[in-house]
């Protein structure tokens, strides 16, 4: 039986697609154009696991709880606070007749999904561990990519966690890649994060010599690795949810000048304005963080009269794959810092 290419054949009593559907059907046995995964990890959205995380205090078995709770009742991975969810790597087990042959899939690849944990039906059999310093969950379980859903081999040059690490925020270093133009002056609120420091990284390749790359952080110690590491031009130590402070930090590490780009890559609430304020009249932002309100974004730019382009931050865009893994192959620093950090 063949289901419909987006999914919503898995969609329980809703006439909705399965991203925005409340609960899913995920019974492993697949449809005629179905994929089915044998996973071994969950990287869970940065957002989302920060906010489970502080829900349950962090107690890992609480957390534990919690995610198989929430799989439980929707189907699939998805925080009912942040409604983000993340991203897993497995092995295909299986594929639907109506691929066989259009894929270049077989079974026995192993593959991370580029798409939404939120969308995905999945099915945990087991909890093995949970790794809170990089939102990573090693499991035993199932899940189902549907006919358009998007995928990237693993590489074989780099290790398998890795690239799991790198292709989780596959969409921010790619985005910036696009907009980012020569001589563009570009602040990256979180960049001592996975997806900020890949920012940073293509932001200096694009920006240029003449360009000016500033990356707030949250402390000292996070500010001056970036800049021993050659990441940004000029680290800013800040509080991101405090836009007054941002933008005065920003204009006094920028010659009193507004940027021309501003990358959200935060992982918590009220960083729309900080995001906003220290941008010039018709430059962009772009929030990559999941926890962005578009209503505080859009009425807050209003508010204070700024005149700003805002992309939300699609965690697609073609040849984000490429382009992340990419980075870790020409960058020997970043990949230094991701297999410390993140493997």
């Amino acid at each position: 039986m063949k289901g419909c290419k987006y999914g919503t054949h898995r969609v329980i009593n809703e006439n909705v697609l399965p991203q925005p559907a409340y609960k899913i059907d995920n019974n492993m046995e697949i449809y005629d154009n179905e994929i089915l995964i044998n996973v071994s990890a969950l990287n869970i959205d940065s957002a989302s696991f920060t906010q489970i995380e502080e829900e349950c205090n962090h107690d890992v078995e609480k957390i534990k709880n919690k995610i198989l709770e929430i799989v439980n009742e929707k189907g699939k991975m998805q925080n009912p606070v942040t409604g983000s969810g993340g991203m897993l790597i497995g092995t295909i087990e299986k594929i639907g007749r109506d691929l066989c042959g259009k894929s270049e899939l077989n079974v026995g690849d192993k593959i991370a999904t580029l798409v939404s944990l939120s969308l995905t039906p999945l099915k945990i059999d087991e909890i093995i561990d949970i790794k809170p310093d990089i939102d990573r969950v090693e499991i035993k379980g199932k899940a189902i990519l549907f006919e358009s859903g998007i995928y990237a081999k693993l590489p074989e040059d780099l290790s398998e966690n890795l690239a799991l690490a790198a292709l989780d925020v596959a969409g921010a270093p790619a985005q910036t890649q696009k907009i980012v133009k020569e001589n563009d002056s570009v602040l990256i609120l979180g960049a001592g994060g996975k997806s900020g420091m890949l920012c940073c990284y293509e932001a200096r390749k694009k920006a240029g010599r003449k360009g000016k790359v500033i990356g707030l952080v949250r402390s000292e110690k996070q500010a001056k690795f970036l800049i021993e590491n050659r990441l940004v031009d000029t680290a800013v130590v800040g509080d991101a949810q405090n836009p007054n402070e941002v933008l005065q930090k920003v204009l006094r590490s920028n010659n009193n000048k507004e940027v021309d780009v501003c990358i959200n890559c935060v992982n918590v609430q009220n960083t729309e304005m900080s995001s906003i304020l220290p941008v010039k009249d018709e430059g962009l932002v772009y929030f990559f963080s999941m926890a962005t309100t578009f209503t505080k974004a859009a009425l807050g730019a209003e508010g204070v009269g700024k005149d700003v382009n805002m992309i939300i931050g699609n965690g697609y865009t073609k040849g984000h794959a490429e382009v992340t893994i990419n980075a870790l192959r020409e960058s020997e620093t970043l990949r230094n810092i991701f297999s410390k950090l993140y493997v």
